[in-house]
């Protein structure tokens, strides 16, 4: 679609979505969906939830975040749970400030700026549709007219609750300009808007001998008051303070607590009575979620000064810990270099995942659980399985250390090295060496990092050296076996022909001399010992693959050695220590024959056709799988 037909028809939307009429109109629309009355923190609820909720292994996950926010399930299901759903249901928890607290690089400002854009989206649609009082500068609700004496009826009969008292500026136009008849009153949709500051509003500190309370709170307009005579007239005031215009929807407070004491007072009588101060008037009622962030340094600061007590018990503190499982932290880093004007330089499969490594090593903490070292620890928390170990130890491990993931290296630090070595180096393709390479040179620039972290990161480098060795082998095993097709399936029917007689008691027949003999222990194990499977799991194991066997027996298909993810790496794993020679002298030799050329540049093809590699990071990859097997 042509680009002015795409902006022509995104206008036209939102002129479709233009509503005015008056409070009786609006009325009779509440009498048929109560919806649009409902509060700030239910509207962003009710955002959340409208892109899905799905339960995974027991707890919630939430398809709204999943767009920008990575490994963070059970942090997040904890903000909504806690925080946004009871708040949504009117409970106290409402009355509270929610504190966003982790380390930096986290994902609190990414997470606030994803409720924000989810409110403008959500508010143009029929369920999160905002109504307010025409020409109101706050945009308040409408029902706000409706007088105190009346509100349990009114409450009753269109199944609404009715908070709040009229603004300065509204309560005048009343008696001004409508003579005291609410009937007349105009209403109008809005649609939240950061940029047009409808509903939801951003507060930064700035230096305190500068700031002024009327950022948040609006200023007298001095320009006027000699037309009005009064400081208390609403007319001489501007509401444009980042309370006032934040009103219905959601502000969000940056470093809340880098800010003025003076600042936050107003927040004390907000979040616990729905109304603050301004000026020379009454109490100005405010519907808003008051979302603020900070670090750990500065929240311990905070707490331990006792003049804060009242605005700390104003508070909901949700800790934001980094991502500890490699696989999102991964998609962090492919996020932001997409994001970038680096996106078409090849990242080589892995790489990304060897940097994942590193960070998610620098955030764990050492268990007491016995037999459990980092990297099977890493693995747990990414959802491999690792032999011996339950879901029961997962969450165990989980549980161990409260304060897990709010230490360590963040996302910012890696991809500050990458970007750094790709503009240096300027590299056409980047491979895990490149990138390991520069997170070590770049310690001795990390200004937070002791002396102490810097040996216990160089040594988790090399861990993430040696788990990308062990996936560079297994990439040029699988590509290597495929040339091997025919042997891997010879070898997968005989594993199961020994595992039938095996398990049925039986003999097995040798296709040579056709005489009985019993099954080949020697190569049952020998295939098994590739992906660890010991001498006590062994029967377990086999078994499995006979039940299996049998499963596809009843549907009338045949088990093929692809069907089983376990059995196939073995196979694999095994056919490759067999070729490992062969393996060996092509990758490494420099002046290959025409029969080693042809195989090298086969697997070449499968790399670069199945596995995301380009011409250059596939024939690095055979050239140090060849080093690695020569060593």
């Amino acid at each position: 679609m042509d680009i002015f037909q795409r902006i022509a028809a995104y206008q036209a939307e939102s002129n479709s979505l233009v509503w005015n009429g008056t409070f009786k109109d609006y009325i009779e629309l509440l009498a048929k969906d109560p919806s649009p009355a409902m509060t700030a923190h239910a509207r962003v609820y009710e955002m959340i939830e409208s892109y899905g909720v799905e339960e995974v292994n027991g707890r919630k996950r939430y398809k709204f975040f999943e767009q920008e926010i990575f490994g963070l399930d059970r942090a997040v299901e904890k903000l909504v749970e806690e925080y946004f759903h009871s708040a949504a249901r009117r409970l106290d928890v409402r009355k509270r400030i929610l504190l966003l607290m982790g380390p930096v690089s986290g994902g609190k400002s990414t997470l606030v700026t994803l409720l924000k854009r989810g409110l403008e989206k959500f508010s143009r649609t029929e369920k999160g549709a905002v109504y307010a009082i025409s020409g109101c500068p706050m945009h308040e609700d409408p029902l706000h007219l409706v007088p105190h004496e009346l509100r349990p009826e009114v409450e009753n009969a269109l199944n609404v609750r009715i908070e709040g008292n009229l603004c300065p500026v509204c309560q005048m136009k009343l008696k001004t300009q409508y003579g005291g008849d609410i009937e007349k009153v105009g209403v109008e949709r809005v649609l939240l808007s950061e940029e047009g500051r409808i509903g939801i509003g951003t507060f930064s500190p700035s230096d305190p001998k500068s700031q002024d309370i009327a950022d948040l709170t609006g200023s007298i307009d001095f320009s006027t008051i000699t037309e009005y005579g009064s400081e208390s007239d609403p007319r001489a005031y501007r509401f444009d303070g980042e309370l006032n215009k934040a009103n219905r929807g959601l502000m969000e407070f940056q470093e809340m607590l880098k800010c003025d004491e003076k600042f936050l007072w107003n927040l004390l009588s907000l979040t616990q009575e729905g109304n603050f101060k301004a000026g020379r008037f009454a109490l100005i009622s405010a519907d808003e979620l008051i979302i603020a962030h900070t670090n750990e340094s500065e929240y311990k600061a905070f707490i331990a000064n006792k003049k804060n007590e009242a605005l700390q018990s104003r508070m909901i503190v949700m800790p934001i810990p980094y991502n500890l499982k490699v696989s999102q932290e991964e998609k962090i880093y492919a996020k932001l270099i997409g994001q970038s004007d680096m996106s078409h330089v090849h990242i080589a499969p892995h790489a990304l995942r060897s940097a994942a490594i590193f960070s998610i090593l620098t955030r764990l903490k050492e268990t007491k659980k016995q037999g459990v070292d980092l990297v099977k620890k890493m693995r747990l928390y990414d959802g491999e399985e690792v032999e011996g170990y339950k879901d029961a130890d997962l969450k165990e491990l989980q549980n161990e250390f409260l304060e897990e993931g709010m230490s360590g290296v963040d996302p910012r630090y890696v991809i500050n090295r990458i970007s750094s070595a790709l503009i240096k180096q300027d590299l056409h393709c980047m491979g895990a060496l490149d990138i390991l390479r520069a997170i070590k040179d770049g310690l001795d620039q990390h200004a937070s990092i002791t002396k102490e972290e810097r040996e216990r990161y160089l040594n988790f480098i090399s861990i993430a050296r040696k788990e990308y060795d062990e996936l560079a082998k297994k990439e040029v095993q699988k590509a290597f076996v495929y040339s091997f097709e025919e042997s891997a399936r010879t070898l997968f029917e005989n594993y199961l022909d020994n595992i039938e007689a095996f398990c049925n008691w039986t003999k097995i027949r040798d296709p040579l001399t056709d005489e009985e003999m019993d099954p080949d222990e020697r190569l049952m194990r020998s295939i098994e010992e590739q992906i660890g499977i010991s001498e006590n799991a062994k029967k377990a194991f086999r078994e499995e693959i006979l039940i299996r066997i049998s499963a596809y027996s009843r549907k009338g298909k045949k088990f093929e050695y692809n069907h089983h993810d376990r059995l196939r790496e073995a196979i694999e794993k095994k056919l490759f220590t067999d070729l490992k020679d062969i393996v060996k002298i092509t990758t490494s030799t420099k002046t290959p024959d025409e029969n080693q050329l042809k195989r090298i540049n086969e697997v070449s093809k499968r790399l670069i056709d199945e596995h995301g590699y380009c011409p250059v990071c596939a024939n690095e990859l055979l050239r140090y799988v060849g080093s690695l097997l020569n060593r």
